[in-house]
């Protein structure tokens, strides 16, 4: 039978082609406009590429302190769309402002607090899962949502590309090129999201009386302590902290690397735009697999295909390598995403789904922490920017490790049920 998608869920599938399209920048179009600007103020590649990398690592870390808060607060009746509609609007308003900075400084603060919005919007927008649809369910809508977040995010980036590539036939300067960019993305973004913010409400939440913020921190400390007793759902935690921090950190520093490597910079942008254009199908086809076989077993060999993505880093050298590790990255990182995001959401309880993927995205949707911290210590240190890339591997070793552990004390705990 068919699978078709619900008008709610088909609301909810419509902010991942938003807010893709904000990922598609941060992956592309910001870090070589970036570069521009730090190769204006005489900035070294080598120290290019680590500062890009400390400005995702802060991107985390502010993550780290808001999700589980803003996540508790959410989980509050009729709070969940109250704070998605105000970081939804910071991610956007700050993604326009980016393209009237010309200090590298400036633009790199202001990226921080942008990509801060989009990352809070995500806590929310994933814990909206579990209210737009059933358990059994999830799989294949999580992947819908990522299958065509992907590929609905190629419209705004080719007319963004079209725009930055060819100003100066427009007779346009670079930094005008960049506002027009910015500003067609954040529109899509915006729009994207109406129809969810208008159609959505809250079926799961925490009943609370006067005292929103202190009954929120109570509950916090109560997930926490649930966490602690629940194994199976702190180990999966543990390993997504670590896969998924390597899954974005080759996300983020892949076109930061492609350009300290001095490669042209339109190679890299096609390569990335074919990265969406593979990731579309695949995570589709993958969905399909994961319903023949098993959603674990898919996870864990995409979680393998990423370890072997990350070694091969280490050899990237020209055009050709950069477009062969784009084609892979897009086979696997759609799976990765959605079938984590559906396997999580399956093993917490849907009331508190706010709280629970309020800790989950502090895991990796903010950007990467470790793996870019590790890339631009590593780079800076050894002077090789081949050696700071790959040392990543390390990550998806552990997560692997964690992840099958997680499942087998999953498999456990529900046969103890």
């Amino acid at each position: 039978m068919k699978f078709k998608l619900t008008a709610l869920e088909k609301k909810w599938v419509l902010y991942d082609v938003g807010n893709s399209a904000f990922t598609m920048l941060v992956a592309t179009i910001f870090p070589i406009y970036f570069n521009y600007l730090a190769g204006n103020a005489g900035i070294s590649d080598v120290d290019y590429l680590a500062y890009w990398g400390y400005a995702a690592s802060v991107c985390t870390l502010l993550v780290v302190v808001m999700g589980p808060i803003l996540g508790a607060i959410a989980d509050t009746k009729d709070f969940k769309k109250r704070i998605f509609m105000a970081v939804l609007f910071v991610g956007v308003a700050g993604c326009i402002a980016l393209g009237f900075f010309s200090s590298w400084l400036w633009f790199l603060i202001a990226f921080v607090l942008t990509k801060t919005g989009y990352a809070a919007s995500l806590i929310f927008y994933d814990a909206m899962l579990t209210d737009i649809t059933e358990p059994e369910r999830m799989d294949t809508v999580s992947s819908q949502g990522f299958a065509w977040g992907y590929i609905g995010s190629c419209i705004p980036f080719i007319a963004s590309l079209g725009i930055v590539l060819g100003g100066d036939k427009m007779g346009l300067e670079m930094r005008e090129s960049m506002i027009l960019a910015f500003s067609i993305t954040a529109i899509w973004w915006l729009i994207s999201a109406i129809p969810l913010l208008r159609s959505y409400k809250q079926r799961y939440y925490a009943e609370v009386g006067g005292r929103v913020i202190h009954d929120s921190f109570a509950r916090l400390g109560k997930t926490f302590t649930e966490i602690s007793k629940e194994k199976h759902i702190f180990i999966f935690l543990l390993a997504f902290f670590f896969y998924i921090d390597g899954v974005y950190t080759i996300i983020d520093m892949a076109t930061a690397y492609g350009q300290a490597l001095g490669l042209d910079s339109t190679g890299l942008l096609l390569a990335l735009l074919l990265t969406q254009v593979v990731a579309f199908p695949s995570v589709l086809l993958m969905n399909r697999l994961a319903k023949k076989i098993n959603p674990t077993k898919v996870l864990t060999v995409s979680i393998v295909a990423y370890l072997c993505i990350s070694i091969y880093a280490y050899f990237l050298d020209t055009q050709v390598d950069f477009w062969i590790l784009a084609v892979l990255v897009g086979v696997f990182q759609g799976t990765v995403q959605a079938l984590s995001r559906s396997y999580f959401g399956k093993i917490i309880p849907a009331d508190k789904a706010g709280e629970f993927f309020g800790l989950y995205d502090i895991c990796g949707k903010g950007a990467a922490v470790l793996g870019t911290t590790l890339v631009s210590i590593m780079s800076q240190l050894t002077g090789k920017m081949n050696v700071g890339v790959s040392a990543i591997s390390v990550l998806f070793v552990i997560g692997l490790i964690l992840f099958r552990k997680a499942v087998k004390m999953n498999e456990a705990a529900e046969q103890h049920d």
